[in-house]
């Protein structure tokens, strides 16, 4: 959460703040007073997560994770907005004076990077800028980067807020352009990405948002990247179906924040109980043993 002195000087309400207005790491932080939702905290309220380990989380700072600097890295040049890139003149980063220097940049807040690592940023741009779909999507001044928006849900009261990586706006309609990089991009890892990290509630959440906040009709494209040498990408758009799926859970996950905000209650994944629930093995094993075994 923000300090008293950081929410005083940036909350104005619900809107638009641009990307030089609000900070990545404002937005983050939640610069609500009492706490706004977000779409990850949508998705971490609900199965496999519980309220409990979500109200830890929000309330613990998020170090940068290594892992997704190339990622970060990448969106930062494509978009023009983001964290600073520093390269480290060194493909190893096994002495002292090597890991002082990345500390001392990161603790700035900016992604250091290898030699190598800077190249294969500007290769995956460069393979974005050339595809006949992404390409035109992100041209540069065609969109609008990192704009956080906040509105509050009218069936619950609560404050939500998305920041979308790219709106491109034409006449009557509202282009949401998310870039992501991924080990695998082809369709159907994209389509297995989507399911188990919960996409289609994002889907559903920001054009909900960019509706609420902005007035106009809204799409959500997905642009995945592929972090593989050529950078292959696949663009695509979420069927009407998965999507109602994906704003389903958003209104459960709305309901149940609203309701723990307001006792101050964040149950785990059990609840309240004075007895020991029963748990079976997943379906597809117990089918499977029980049709070796049970004969």
């Amino acid at each position: 959460m923000a300090t008293a002195t950081e929410t005083a000087t940036v909350w104005r309400g619900p809107g638009v703040y641009s990307a030089d207005e609000l900070s990545l790491e404002q937005y983050h932080a939640d610069i609500v007073p009492g706490g706004s939702l977000s779409s990850s905290g949508a998705r971490a309220l609900l199965d496999p997560g519980c309220p409990a380990q979500f109200d830890y989380d929000r309330r613990q700072p998020q170090l940068p994770k290594k892992e997704f600097e190339i990622g970060t890295a990448v969106h930062s040049v494509l978009l023009g907005s983001g964290a600073d890139l520093v390269v480290v003149d060194a493909e190893m980063w096994n002495t002292k004076a090597i890991k002082a220097e990345v500390a001392d940049i990161r603790a700035d807040g900016h992604i250091p990077l290898k030699p190598s690592d800077m190249q294969q940023v500007a290769d995956m741009v460069a393979a974005v800028r050339a595809h006949p779909v992404a390409g035109p999507l992100f041209t540069p001044g065609s969109g609008t980067p990192e704009q956080s928006l906040y509105w509050i849900d009218p069936d619950t009261g609560v404050t939500c807020r998305v920041r979308p990586d790219w709106l491109k706006h034409l006449p009557d309609l509202t282009l949401c352009v998310d870039y992501k990089t991924a080990v695998k991009a082809d369709p159907e890892a994209v389509s297995k990405a989507i399911a188990e990290r919960g996409y289609h509630q994002q889907d559903a959440f920001y054009i909900d948002g960019i509706q609420q906040v902005l007035g106009l009709p809204a799409r959500f494209l997905f642009v995945f990247q592929s972090k593989t040498a050529p950078y292959l990408i696949t663009v695509r758009e979420l069927s009407d179906a998965d999507r109602a799926i994906g704003r389903a859970k958003n209104q459960r996950a709305l309901r149940i924040y609203a309701e723990c905000t307001k006792t101050g209650i964040w149950p785990d994944w059990t609840g309240p109980t004075d007895s020991i629930p029963y748990i079976s093995l997943p379906t597809w094993a117990a089918t499977r043993e029980a049709e070796e075994y049970l004969k």
